[in-house]
Parts: structure tokens; sequence; C-alpha cells
């Protein structure tokens, strides 16, 4: 068997192990597992690895990267048009009006300028575009996301992004519907819980100032901290080792 073979027969294995940890996770916390969906990350891994994860019942997927969606993203969604993409990875603003013929979701909205772009190609596509807002609550100059590090305590964090929030509410074919952070890598999930627990009351004190939006969901929690963000309310897990295995190399030529 070549190793492509061999990776798409191991995805209905982790698979049905990732279900089983996501089960147990939600019913330790007195959750309804039903209520935490599952985004398999695509990163580097082609399409037989993808439309393996597609038998096997998933359909929500997500990449990182707007080149690389582009030459896999239309061939898939053809062939299967239940597929739902979700882009996760950072947007450079000069690259945005080239997301909404691609994702229904964005997970990494972190600034105006860039929710204007998205308005913008939204329009023209003639489709909405469900976005949620990237957070940065830890203060890690490596991460995206609206400075909330300082939040609760410094009410400015806040304000800043109250504001933001109010302008993309009023652009059209956006439909803004909740948060999105990322952990810190670490070796001990445990220590991941106050991040993820923080992101759920920023929700809720976002959801109280702005009751229009519906702030459904909690995208937090990746192949190696996902049980604790299903635990603290996660309702969107952005896994790819998890199911996949390791990302397949890209080289370059």
């Amino acid at each position: 068997m070549t190793d492509t073979t061999t990776a798409v027969m191991l995805v209905a294995q982790r698979l049905e192990q990732l279900q089983e940890r996501i089960h147990r996770a939600a019913t330790s916390a007195r959750r309804d597992p039903s209520d935490i969906l599952i985004v398999a990350i695509t990163k580097t891994h082609g399409p037989p690895l993808v439309e393996a994860a597609y038998e096997q019942g998933l359909r929500h997927f997500g990449e990182n990267r707007v080149e690389e969606a582009e030459g896999k993203l239309p061939d898939l969604s053809s062939r299967h048009p239940e597929m739902i993409w979700h882009m996760v990875g950072h947007i450079q603003s000069r690259k945005a009006s080239r997301v909404p013929p691609l994702f229904s979701y964005v997970h990494s909205l972190d600034r105006l300028k860039v929710a204007q772009r998205l308005s913008q190609a939204a329009v023209e596509e003639n489709k909405s575009l469900d976005i949620l807002l990237e957070v940065n609550l830890t203060g890690e100059e490596t991460k995206y996301g609206f400075d909330l590090s300082r939040w609760p305590d410094d009410d400015a964090q806040f304000e800043t992004c109250s504001q933001a929030v109010e302008a993309m509410l009023a652009l059209p074919n956006l439909r803004l519907d909740g948060l999105m952070t990322m952990a810190p890598f670490t070796h001990d999930p445990e220590t991941t819980r106050p991040v993820f627990a923080r992101l759920a009351r920023l929700r809720d004190a976002l959801a109280k100032r702005f009751p229009q939006s519906a702030w459904t969901h909690l995208s937090m929690g990746m192949t190696g901290d996902f049980e604790v963000a299903v635990q603290e309310g996660a309702t969107m897990v952005r896994i790819g080792t998890a199911i996949f295995g390791p990302r397949e190399v890209q080289r370059t030529t």
C-alpha cells in the first residue's frame, strides 16, 4: 500500500477516536456532544484525505491560506456540494476579496478593514458570510486578533473591540456569529483552561452589549487541547492532526 492509501485507511479510525474523546469531554461538562462541531483542518492535506473524512460523515472543513484553498476547494466542492468551508487562517487585507467565493465561514476576522473588504466581496458574490471575531487573550505577539489580553481589567480594550463590532454590524452580507481564539501551545492542555473560560465570558459580555447578533459560536480548541475547550464551552473545534495525521510536507521547486 502507498503512504496515501494507508493514511486514508487511518482517517476513519482516528475520527472514531476523536468523536469518542469529544463525547467524554462534553458529557463530563454536562453538555450535549452534538452541540460541538468538528471543523477538519485540511492544511497541506490533499483531496484523498479530505474525501476520506467526507465519506466518514464530516461536512465542515477548514483551510489556513487563500492560495492553497484556491487550488483545492473548487474541485472538491464541485464533487461534494455539501462540503462547507471555513477560513481559519490570518487574512491579509489585499487578499480578503478572494475569501467569499470560496468560504462560508471566516473564523479569523481581526480588523475592521478586512471586514469591509469581505463585505464588499460578499455583496459582489451575492452571498452571506458567517464571521467570527478572532481575539488575542494572551498578549502573545505571534498571535493575531483583537487585543483583549487585559480584559476584563482594561475597559479600554473592550471599548476598542466594541467600536469595531458596532461598525461591522452595519456591513452588508456579513453575519457576526461568535468568537475565535488560539490558546498558547503547551504540553499541558490544562494550562489553556483559563484562556477558554475567558473567551466564553467575553462572548457573554459582547452578547449583552450587542444582543442583535446571535453570538452562537466559540471556535476554540485544536488537536492538543480540544477536550479542555469542549469542557469550557467550545461549539467548534478545529482539528487537523487528530484526523489526518502529521501534515504533508510542502516542497517548493
